[in-house]
């Protein structure tokens, strides 16, 4: 790893850089030419005072959800820019006092049954997702009346109620967001951003909006995250011209070309019941394999390219009929040719019982490298 003090050696290398570490900001144009501040939710200026200030948001999923309804106490107005609704859901959370939290601190039990009934509860959610995305029609039914309960305005109504099925984009649960959004200061704009200009926001119908700030609630660089292009395999290549724009891995930990690399929620990796799940897993997998490398003297293990391409295969195959894919919406789990490469298409369990132990037949190996060739190997590190 070569960092800008010097060089690290190991024999292994784990990418944790995560999914949701590289805002995105979108190409906007005139967008360098506004004068008032700019920033994204992921980078956020607290220096800057918000209140009694013409605010933008330009974007409206889970980041905006949870920054719209703080900001509208604070601004003269709020203009949001908004390209797709969002499902909404009621928040179920509540604070955690009185009887509930002794009942949890007395009894550990009753937690972990609540823990294992909310677990169970998200995995029955699965076959919508994944299989039929027809049985997640009750939770479209409970985010329709959750909007008509809090919002009133009809026009607005119209603008907020997503036209795609549910859980085809990320759903989101928030009890203040429509009525931040139904607020006498704040307005949701529809038509698209033609420019952004010194003083606003010049939008398709020809409407120009003064704005002092505007915030990037736009999301993250998910296939083109900086760390691909830095991060090369045995042959020179990134994982970027690996990839060349759809990543694919197995089990979304490990990368055909890529000797002793593990990734942490690599492509389809991900399961809907949390990606913690994911991690987890995965971090037993990337153990097991170090240690069965020690056990049997191995020093290099580099996963067969027909072993990935059969993974992703079957991956591609199970997803087809999934929400996410068959949904009716464009979303970040996609690729632009249409491949998710997001999700992993199962349950957690599923996903938890293959990563147990990793089986090394999936890989190529070599034996230990000699103490001559590692004095070689650094050599040409340190040449270059």
């Amino acid at each position: 790893v070569h960092t800008s003090e010097t060089v690290w050696e190991a024999q292994f290398l784990v990418a944790a850089t995560g999914p949701f570490s590289a805002p995105a900001t979108p190409d906007l144009p005139g967008l360098e030419s506004f004068r008032g501040q700019m920033f994204h939710t992921a980078a956020w200026n607290h220096d800057h005072d918000l209140r009694g200030e013409r605010i933008a948001v330009v974007g409206t999923g889970a980041s905006a959800v949870q920054i719209i309804p703080r900001l509208q106490p604070l601004a003269d107005t709020l203009t949001v820019f908004q390209r797709t609704p969002t499902w909404i859901l009621p928040h179920p959370d509540q604070p955690m006092t009185g009887w509930p939290s002794t009942l949890f601190e007395r009894v550990p039990l009753v937690q972990r049954l609540a823990r294992k009934g909310l677990d169970l509860l998200q995995e029955a959610l699965v076959p919508g997702f994944v299989y039929k995305p027809s049985l997640l029609e009750g939770l479209a039914a409970l985010g329709r009346a959750h909007l008509r309960r809090q919002v009133r305005d009809r026009e607005l109504r119209a603008k907020l109620l997503p036209h795609y099925a549910f859980g085809c984009k990320r759903p989101t649960f928030s009890n203040t967001y429509y009525p931040a959004l139904a607020s006498s200061n704040v307005e949701v704009v529809t038509d698209g951003i033609v420019e952004v200009q010194e003083r606003g926001v010049l939008t398709a119908d020809g409407t120009f909006r003064e704005v002092d700030t505007i915030v990037m609630g736009t999301g993250f660089r998910m296939g083109d995250n900086p760390s691909f292009d830095i991060i090369r395999g045995k042959d020179g290549r990134s994982l970027a011209q690996t990839w060349n724009g759809s990543a694919e891995a197995f089990l979304g930990t490990t990368i055909s070309g890529f000797p002793n690399f593990f990734m942490i929620l690599g492509p389809n990796s991900v399961v809907y019941t949390s990606q913690v799940v994911t991690i987890e897993a995965q971090v037993e997998y990337i153990v097991s394999c170090i240690l069965q490398m020690d056990q049997r003297g191995i020093g290099s293990i580099d996963v067969r390219a027909e072993v990935q391409r059969e993974f992703v295969r079957a991956t591609d195959r199970r997803l087809t009929t999934s929400v996410w894919n068959a949904g009716g919406c464009s979303s970040y789990y996609l690729v632009d040719g249409g491949r998710n490469y997001t999700f992993y298409p199962g349950f957690n369990r599923s996903f938890r019982a293959r990563t147990k132990r990793a089986d090394l037949a999936h890989y190529s190996h070599v034996e230990p490298v000699s103490p001559t060739a590692l004095a070689t190997a650094r050599e040409t590190v340190r040449s270059r």
